[in-house]
């Protein structure tokens, strides 16, 4: 069987089409091994970018304290099917002591009179706060979870295409093998050898 390789000290039994799917799996762990070392250097390059984007953005907010001056009510979250949002007319002094009035988020039941603590920018108008460690945390594990799983899903979908030609190359071999041995084999006449073929 021409597809065998009796090489020194190598198995007989082994064929060409073993040694390709060794091959295969031998460069698909390969690739997850690469898939690991790219989440791991996009997950940092996030994280670095980020940490250094919310620094920038600190400086340029801090947070005070603000009373409000009116009841809670709740207004339409920021896309469909998001929960209603509690805000509150409040007021307070910027940097700067200039007085500020403006309707922002509050905590539910939120009373009139009540002190909440806001993030306010440069000019002393309310904003969010800066992103904090836990967000770009999860952004930089998200992105590059999202960047291995990326590259091992297309090594797999290469390998996977890969393993189904090995295995239709290696079945017909099989069948064009099995066809000069299956009549000496099982002793079985092919149509037209006579019983002195052999």
């Amino acid at each position: 069987m021409h597809h065998r390789t009796p090489g020194a000290g190598g198995n007989p039994l082994r064929r060409d089409a073993d040694r390709s799917r060794a091959r295969l799996r031998a460069t698909f762990m390969l690739a997850c091994l690469l898939a690991v070392i790219c989440g791991v250097a996009v997950g940092r390059s996030a994280w670095t970018d980020a940490s250094r984007a919310a620094a920038e953005i600190a400086r340029h907010r801090s947070p005070v304290t603000a009373v409000t001056v009116g009841s809670t009510t709740y207004r339409a979250g920021s896309g469909p099917g998001t929960r209603p949002v509690p805000v509150a007319p409040a007021t307070w002094r910027d940097t700067s002591h200039r007085v500020h009035t403006e309707t922002v988020p509050v905590p539910a039941a939120t009373r009139n009179g009540a002190t909440v603590r806001l993030w306010i920018d440069g000019k002393g108008n309310a904003t969010t706060a800066p992103p904090g460690t836990a967000d770009i945390a999860v952004n930089a594990i998200s992105l590059g979870i999202g960047a291995s799983a990326g590259i091992a899903l297309a090594a797999g979908a290469v390998v996977y295409v890969r393993q189904r030609v090995v295995d239709a190359r290696s079945g017909r071999a099989w069948e064009s093998e099995w066809e000069s041995v299956e009549p000496r084999w099982s002793g079985r006449l092919r149509p037209g050898q006579g019983g002195a073929d052999d």
